[in-house]
C-alpha cells in the first residue's frame, strides 16, 4: 500500500511538473523545468525541440549542446527524439544543501546561427533523511527549586531534508513531571526544550530518563530518538546572566584559524560553585562544531578554519552559560562572513572548434561561459586575449563569449595558434585566470609547388650504360598533407629534337632521372626537357622547369686521314725536285677527328721512312718538309709512314704512308691561275685569304712553270744527243689540296697535269681544276712503276 501511495504520489509530481512547464514556457522566455531528486539515470525531463520551437532534425545541424555551471553533466540531449534527460542521480542535499528552492540553472546552446536558451531546473526534495540528534543520550540537571513552567533547553536533531520533509515537531515519552515544546529559530530550524509540568522533589526521585523523539513532515514520516537523563539538583536560585544577549560581528573571509573573532561574558550572583560558569554551544550546527571553538572558561569565540563568502554568509551562534548549580543563561552571536577577492574568476569551455580552415573569414574558434563566485567588484570580470593574433572576443550574453578569426588566416605563414585567453576581475588586488587553447590551421591547396631552380644542368658522358642516374630535380610546396606530395613527369622539350621521353625516364616520387639508352655526343651533344612537378592537393596544382642535359664527350673515334687518300686504286705520289732546299714543304697530312676536345687535338710524327734523317714532320699540322738537302745518292723514290694520334685518355691513331719520288731538275711549273671555286654558302675571311694566297701562287707557279719547260726543252734537245734520261712518257696527273693549318682539310682544288707525249711536242697539259674525291682512310701501298705521279703543295 505504502508503495502505491508513493507511486501516486510521484505521478502527481510529474504532472504538475508538466502544468508548471508549460505555464513557464507560455510565460516568459526563461524556461522552467522540475524533477524530484533521486530519479533515476534516463528520467524525462521535457523535450527541448518542442519548447523552443525547433524541429528534432535541426538540433543536430545546429549542434545543440547543454552547458551547465561548472564541468558536471547533469543532463543530456537525446538529437533524435529532442528529449532532455538526466544523466546522473540528483541528490538535492548534495547540490543545495539546506538551500530552498534547489534551482539548478543550465543553458541551451545552438549553433548556426548562435542562439543561448537559457533554462533552470528545480529539484524537487523527497523524504529520504531522518531526523538525527548530535547526542545519543543529554545529561540534564535540575535544581529541585525550579519552579512549575521552568524551561530547559535540549540538543537538538537534524534533519537533511527541506520543506514538509524537514524536522517539523518533537514529542516525549508519557510522565508526569514535563513536558516538551518545539520552539522555532529564525532561519527556520526547529528546537526543543523541557518545560516542567510539576515540581520536582530530589529525595522522592533523583533522576528521570525520557526519550525523546524529533518527527518529519514527510509521508511517511521518519524519525529519530535521544535519551534525556535527567539529574535533580540542589537549589540554586539565581542562573547566569549575560551583559549582552546578542552579539554581531563582521569578519573578513580572509581571517586565519585560530583567531578570536568575539568573546561573551555572563555573571552569576550566586557563591561557590552555584556562581561558577561556564560556556558551551546551544543547539550549535554541525558546520558551527567544524568552523568555531568556544572556551569553557573565558568565553573566547575562535575559528577553527577558514571562513568561506561564497558558502555560508551567516552564522548564528547560540552560546548557554551554566553555573554549578544547573542553571544557565543564553545569549546569541550573529558573525556575518565579509567577501574578500579570494576566488579568481573560472572559465568554462563549452565548444573548440580545431583545426580551422585556411582562408575562411569569421570563422567561430571557441564557445566559452566566464563567472566569478565573489560578489560586487570583486565578481565582475573582463576577458581579454593578446593582440598581435588575428582572433577577436565577441561577447554574448549570460557571461558568454565567443572566440572567432579577424581576418582569414594563412597555414604556410602560421600552422597553429597558441590563443592565452585572460580572465581578470575588478577586485582588490585583481586575481587573473589563464586559459591556453591551442588552434590549429587546416591546410588547402593553395601553393603551387616551386623547383629549386627554375633551370637544372645535367652532364654525362656518351657511351653511358642504359638506366645511369643522370641527376635529380627538386621542387618543394608549402602546403601539408596530400596538398604537399609531389610526382613528377616529362614534357616535351621547349626546342625541336628527339623525343625527351625516348632518352630519359624520371621517378615520379623522387624525381631522379635515369638516361633509358646510350647517348652519342656526335649525334646529339646536348638537349633539353621540361619536368612537371604537380601536387595531389584538389584541384591538383603544378609548375615546371626545364632541364639541360650535356652529353659529354668520350675518346670513341680515331683520327680519319683525308689526305694523302689511302684507298685510291694507285697511291699518291709526291714530287720533290733534287734542288729542294732544307724546310722544302713537300706534302701536308690532312686529318679529322669526331671527338671533341682534347679528344680532337691531333699530333703528327713520322713512324718510318726510307731515309728517316731527309724527313721533318710537323707535330701540330702535318707538314712533311726536307730535313737537308738531298743528294745524288739519296734513292729517287721513298716511302714515309706517318701516325697521327688525337690526346683522348686513352688515344687514339691512324697511320698513313705517303710516296715520294725524287725528280732531278724539276720545278714547279708555271701553272694557269685556276678557276674559282663556288662560293661558300656563307664564306669567312679565313677562306677568302685562301683564295687570294691560291691565286697569288698559282701566278707565281705558272710564270716558274713557263721558264721551267723552257729549260728542260733546251736540256733535252743536249741529252738526246748524249742518250740522257728522260721523264716517262705516260701522262701524271697532280693535285693540289688546301688545308688548314690546324691539319684539317679546310678547302682545295685538284690540278691535274699531264705530259703529252707525240713524236714532234712535249708540252704540258693543264685540265681544269676540281674538288678533291677523299676516299675511305687506310694505308699506303708502294709505289708502282706504271702509278701516276701527284706532287701536293699545301698551303698556310
Amino acid at each position: 500500500m505504502e508503495a502505491g501511495r508513493e507511486r501516486f504520489l510521484t505521478q502527481r509530481q510529474v504532472l504538475l511538473l508538466f502544468i508548471c512547464l508549460g505555464g513557464s514556457l507560455a510565460g516568459s522566455e526563461l524556461r522552467r523545468y522540475s524533477v524530484t531528486e533521486e530519479s533515476e539515470r534516463g528520467f524525462l525531463i521535457a523535450n527541448v525541440a518542442k519548447d523552443v520551437g525547433l524541429r528534432v532534425e535541426e538540433l543536430a545541424t545546429r549542434v545543440a549542446q547543454v552547458a551547465s555551471r561548472g564541468n558536471k553533466q547533469h543532463f543530456q540531449l537525446n538529437y533524435q527524439t529532442g528529449d532532455l534527460l538526466l544523466n546522473e542521480k540528483l541528490d538535492r542535499e548534495e547540490l543545495c544543501g539546506s538551500t530552498e528552492p534547489c534551482v539548478l540553472p543550465f543553458q541551451v546552446l545552438l549553433q548556426n546561427p548562435f542562439q543561448i536558451i537559457t533554462t533552470e531546473l528545480q529539484v524537487i526534495d523527497i523524504n529520504d533523511h531522518s531526523p538525527v540528534f548530535f547526542e545519543d543520550e543529554m545529561q540534564v540537571q535540575i535544581p529541585e527549586s525550579s519552579p512549575r513552567g521552568a524551561v530547559i533547553p535540549l540538543g537538538n536533531a537534524e534533519d537533511l531534508d527541506v520543506g514538509r520533509n524537514s524536522l517539523q515537531n518533537y514529542t516525549l515519552t508519557p510522565n508526569s513531571h514535563f513536558h516538551v515544546v518545539t520552539r522555532s529559530r529564525r532561519d527556520g530550524r526547529k528546537y526543543p526544550e523541557l518545560v516542567l509540568d510539576e515540581a520536582l522533589d530530589r529525595e522522592e526521585q533523583p533522576e528521570l530518563t525520557l526519550v525523546l523523539t524529533a518527527l518529519d513532515g514527510g509521508s511517511p514520516p521518519r524519525s529519530g530518538t535521544a535519551q534525556i537523563h535527567i539529574f535533580v539538583l540542589d537549589i540554586n536560585d539565581n542562573a547566569p546572566t549575560f551583559a549582552q544577549p546578542l552579539h554581531e560581528v563582521h569578519i573578513p573571509e580572509s581571517r586565519p584559524p585560530s583567531s578570536v573573532i568575539a568573546t561573551v561574558s555572563a555573571s552569576d550572583p550566586d557563591a561557590g560553585n552555584y556562581g561558577a560558569i561556564s560556556y558551551a554551544f546551544s543547539h550549535a550546527s554541525e558546520e558551527i562544531l567544524k568552523t568555531f571553538q568556544l572556551n569553557p572558561m573565558t568565553g573566547d569565540l575562535q575559528l577553527v578554519k577558514c571562513l568561506d563568502f561564497e558558502t555560508i554568509r551567516t552564522y548564528e551562534i547560540d552560546i548557554e552559560a551554566k553555573d554549578g548549580g544547573g542553571l544557565s543563561g543564553k545569549c546569541t552571536v550573529i558573525v556575518s562572513v565579509v567577501d574578500v577577492n579570494d576566488n579568481p574568476p573560472e572559465l568554462t569551455m563549452s565548444t573548440v572548434n580545431s583545426p580551422i580552415a585556411e582562408n575562411s573569414a569569421e570563422a567561430v574558434v571557441a564557445i566559452f561561459r566566464v563567472s566569478d563566485p565573489d560578489s560586487g567588484d570583486n565578481g565582475k570580470t573582463t576577458c581579454s586575449i593578446p593582440n598581435d593574433l588575428p582572433f577577436v572576443l565577441k561577447p554574448t550574453v549570460e557571461n558568454f563569449y565567443t572566440l572567432v578569426t579577424e581576418r582569414p588566416l594563412d597555414r604556410e605563414e602560421r600552422e597553429e595558434y597558441n590563443i592565452t585567453i585572460s580572465v581578470t576581475d575588478a577586485g582588490s588586488p585583481r586575481l587573473r585566470t589563464q586559459h591556453t587553447l591551442a588552434v590549429r590551421v587546416a591546410d588547402e591547396n593553395d601553393n603551387a609547388p616551386e623547383f629549386t631552380q627554375a633551370c637544372y644542368t645535367l652532364r654525362v658522358r656518351e657511351n653511358n650504360s642504359p638506366a645511369l642516374a643522370l641527376g635529380s630535380v627538386r621542387a618543394t610546396d608549402r602546403d601539408a598533407g596530400s596538398n604537399a606530395q609531389l610526382s613528377y613527369s616529362l614534357l616535351a622539350g621547349p626546342q625541336p629534337g628527339p623525343d625527351a621521353a625516348a632518352l630519359v625516364s624520371i621517378d615520379a616520387d623522387s624525381g631522379q632521372l635515369f638516361a633509358l639508352r646510350p647517348l652519342d655526343y656526335e649525334a646529339l651533344p646536348a638537349f633539353e626537357l621540361r619536368v612537371r612537378a604537380a601536387d595531389r592537393g584538389a584541384p591538383p596544382r603544378s609548375s615546371q622547369a626545364r632541364v639541360r642535359v650535356q652529353v659529354l664527350d668520350a675518346n670513341d673515334h680515331a683520327p680519319r686521314v683525308l689526305y694523302p687518300p689511302q684507298n685510291a686504286s694507285a697511291p699518291c705520289t709526291e714530287l720533290l725536285p733534287r734542288a729542294a732546299e732544307p724546310g722544302y714543304l713537300v706534302s701536308k697530312v690532312v686529318a679529322v677527328d669526331r671527338d671533341s676536345g682534347q679528344n680532337a687535338w691531333l699530333s703528327f710524327r713520322l713512324l718510318q721512312a726510307t731515309e728517316p734523317g731527309l724527313w721533318g714532320v710537323a707535330p701540330h699540322n702535318g707538314e712533311v718538309r726536307t730535313a737537308r738537302p738531298l743528294s745524288e745518292r739519296d734513292a729517287p723514290r721513298h716511302r714515309l709512314l706517318l701516325l697521327v694520334q688525337d690526346h683522348g685518355e686513352p688515344p687514339r691513331s691512324a697511320s698513313v704512308a705517303l710516296h715520294v719520288l725524287l725528280v732531278d731538275g724539276f720545278s714547279q711549273a708555271h701553272l694557269p691561275p685556276p678557276a674559282a671555286p663556288p662560293e661558300r654558302a656563307q664564306p669567312d675571311r679565313l677562306a677568302a685569304s685562301l683564295l687570294v694566297a691560291l691565286a697569288a701562287l698559282a701566278a707565281l707557279g705558272l710564270a716558274a712553270l713557263l721558264l721551267f719547260v723552257a729549260g728542260r726543252l733546251c736540256r733535252r734537245r743536249g741529252a738526246r744527243s748524249r742518250g740522257g734520261c728522260a721523264l716517262p712518257d705516260a701522262p701524271f696527273p697532280a693535285r693540289l689540296l688546301d688545308a688548314g693549318p690546324a691539319g684539317t682539310l679546310a678547302r682545295g682544288s685538284r690540278y691535274e697535269v699531264c705530259r703529252v707525249g707525240s713524236a714532234g711536242t712535249h708540252d704540258f697539259q693543264f685540265l681544269q681544276p676540281r674538288s678533291p674525291h677523299l676516299p675511305p682512310q687506310g694505308s699506303g701501298e708502294e709505289i708502282a712503276d706504271n702509278a701516276p705521279i701527284r706532287n701536293s703543295v699545301g698551303l698556310q
